[in-house]
C-alpha cells in the first residue's frame, strides 16, 4: 500500500482565489473561495441538475436567491421571489440550493471564505446565467 499526492486546480482573479475539487476522486465536487473584496457581486446563475451546499468558514456573505414562482400566470420562470440570506462564521450553518434557483453572493467582510459542495462535477452546460440587476435587486 502506498500514498500519493494529487494536484489541485487553483484559479485567481480580481474577485477571489479558488481551490477547485481537491478531492477529485470523490463524487460531486468541493470548492473553496477566498474572497478578497466586498466590492464584487458573484451572480446570477442556476443549475438544472446539481444542488449546491454552501458554508461560510470565515467572515460573512450576503446570498441572493431567486426562487421561481409556479402559482402565477405566464410562462414558467417569468416570476421570482427574491430572498437574501446571510452566512457567517458567527452562525455556522449550511445553505442548500436545489436546482432551478438562481443564486449569487457578495462578501460582507474582506478575506471571507466560502466552502461549497456541488452534487455533480462542474459542468458548464448545467449553468444558466443572468446578469447582476436582472431581478431588479
Amino acid at each position: 500500500m502506498n500514498y500519493k499526492f494529487n494536484d489541485i486546480q487553483f484559479h485567481e482573479d480580481d474577485r477571489a482565489q479558488r481551490i477547485f475539487d481537491p478531492f477529485e476522486m470523490l463524487p460531486g465536487q468541493i470548492n473553496v473561495s477566498y474572497v478578497n473584496s466586498t466590492k464584487h457581486i458573484v451572480a446570477w446563475h442556476k443549475h438544472n441538475v446539481q444542488s449546491d451546499y454552501w458554508c461560510c468558514v470565515k467572515g460573512s456573505f450576503k446570498v441572493g436567491l431567486a426562487i421561481p414562482k409556479s402559482d402565477l400566470p405566464g410562462e414558467a420562470g417569468d416570476y421570482y421571489d427574491i430572498k437574501f440570506e446571510y452566512l457567517s462564521d458567527k452562525n455556522i450553518r449550511t445553505l442548500e440550493i436545489p436546482p432551478g434557483i438562481y443564486h449569487g453572493y457578495s462578501a460582507l467582510e474582506p478575506n471571507s471564505i466560502l466552502m461549497y459542495y456541488l452534487t455533480e462535477k462542474y459542468n458548464p452546460d448545467d449553468e444558466i446565467r443572468k446578469p447582476v440587476g436582472f431581478f431588479s435587486e
